[in-house]
């Protein structure tokens, strides 16, 4: 894409490797409601907001929940995992080096993320505020989350581009199929789950050696 307008970037399992993370939470809080979390609905989790998940995990262990359930266990799964954000987020392999590499070119860059907006603060203590023009969090799309375009077109709208000539950068089913939507270009660097082929999406096994001329070739 030699006319790129900007670049949108996904934050768990793309730029940090912290699916893993989330692990801990979500089998903690499986547990605690008497279940176990199976690594079948752990994976449909990938890249899904925290209504879809927490709906996800009290199926699975055979709960009908209320309003004050859902609520309840969505607080203890963002303190639980605050407190492990915060003990240390690993980088996945040439994203720190990628994303200095792409805003040192000076190319518009957003951060797109499923993760709500007080996490988010906490990730981008590791990952770097200056490096985005604009943040779009879970939260703060109307719960018109990512399978949907909204996550990406917002970005789009705030950076003032048009998302048709954006590179997401992407590594779930959940996220690519948004940011497909949306009409970028997606370059694809799967992490725990395996992400089907399909239009405007091109694989990568990791984001060593990614700089503009890589994602203008797309």
């Amino acid at each position: 894409m030699s006319d790129l307008h900007a670049v949108l970037w996904d934050m768990d399992g793309t730029l940090l490797d912290s699916e893993k993370l989330w692990d801990i939470p979500l089998y903690e809080y499986a547990e605690k409601l008497g279940g176990v979390l199976s690594p079948e609905t752990r994976e449909r989790m990938v890249g899904s907001n925290v209504p879809t998940t927490m709906r996800l995990l009290f199926a699975d262990v055979g709960i009908e929940p209320t309003e004050a359930d859902m609520a309840d266990g969505a607080a203890w799964i963002s303190r639980r995992t605050e407190e492990v954000f915060r003990a240390g987020l690993p980088w996945r392999p040439g994203a720190q080096e990628a994303l200095k590499s792409v805003r040192a070119s000076g190319v518009p860059m957003a951060l797109v993320t499923s993760t709500e907006r007080s996490l988010t603060e906490v990730a981008l203590d590791t990952i770097g505020r200056d490096l985005f023009d604009v943040t779009v969090c879970g939260d703060e799309v109307d719960g018109l989350n990512k399978p949907l375009p909204e996550p990406y077109l917002k970005a789009a709208r705030l950076l003032g581009v048009d998302a048709a000539r954006c590179v997401a950068i992407e590594d779930s089913p959940t996220g690519v199929a948004a940011a497909v939507a949306a009409g970028c270009t997606v370059l694809v660097v799967p992490c725990d789950v395996e992400v089907p082929t399909g239009e405007r999406r091109v694989f990568r096994d990791s984001l060593a050696g990614v700089d503009l001329d890589v994602l203008k070739a797309l």
